[in-house]
């Protein structure tokens, strides 16, 4: 009886042994999801100076951004964020106004560039900015229609050669940057190294979240984007 009892002892420590090894693996993922956004503080962000900015404030459970003349700004205060391979996931919803709510800028290696969601009078969406031309003029240019009042899901995979944007798990465009030039526009690089802006607009941004790309899903994001 005793030596049963010794031997049904090891089971139970490999179950327990398991667990931990389980949490402290996970733990270390370099795939882990980190949310940038608690929805209750501005803890790890900070309203970025622009010209007549708006406020900035977690209300509701968003990062909320009030009107401003014309730009209102938020910029990310931490300094570990992955620059290349890597997965942004944010959502966003326009209160007031017409243009763009929630223009996310973030990094592209040792550069950064900005999606503009609704600029030039609402439905333009693309980077500014690629070899000087803004998102109205380079080859990311799309039209997408956003109504005030509605939640947008917004996904952009960055590697070294590609970076990749889609609006509510629509692919709106994919451009291998290797041979551009890419460099955020002067107004939103307050938001540097990673941020959001609205332009006459009230913009909500909610479930902020960032992670480093899989093996697989870097080579499946290169090969998606050939020039």
């Amino acid at each position: 009886m005793r030596e049963l009892r010794k031997l049904g002892r090891f089971p139970l420590f490999d179950l327990i042994l398991g667990i931990g090894l389980s949490l402290i693996l996970g733990a270390d993922d370099p795939a882990a999801t980190i949310s940038l956004f608690d929805g209750k503080s501005l803890e790890g962000w900070h309203r970025a100076e622009t010209y007549k900015g708006g406020a900035v404030k977690a209300e509701g459970g968003t990062l909320l951004l009030e009107a401003g003349g014309p730009m209102t700004a938020v910029a990310c205060s931490r300094a570990d964020l992955p620059t290349t391979d890597y997965e942004l996931t944010y959502e966003a919803r326009r209160a007031k106004g017409s243009d763009f709510f929630a223009a996310a800028t973030f990094p592209v290696g040792k550069s950064f560039v900005t999606l503009v969601n609704g600029g030039w009078g609402g439905s333009v969406t693309g980077l500014s900015s690629l070899n000087g031309s803004d998102a109205s003029e380079n080859e990311t240019r799309q039209f997408v229609k956003y109504e005030n009042d509605i939640w947008y899901k917004f996904r952009i995979h960055v590697t070294s050669a590609v970076i990749r944007c889609w609006v509510d798990d629509k692919a709106i465009f994919a451009v291998n940057y290797q041979d551009l030039q890419v460099k955020t526009r002067i107004e939103t690089r307050p938001c540097q190294p990673l941020g959001f802006a609205s332009y006459r607009s009230e913009g909500a941004i909610r479930a902020i979240q960032i992670r480093r790309l899989k093996p697989d899903e870097i080579q499946s994001n290169n090969q998606s984007a050939e020039r």
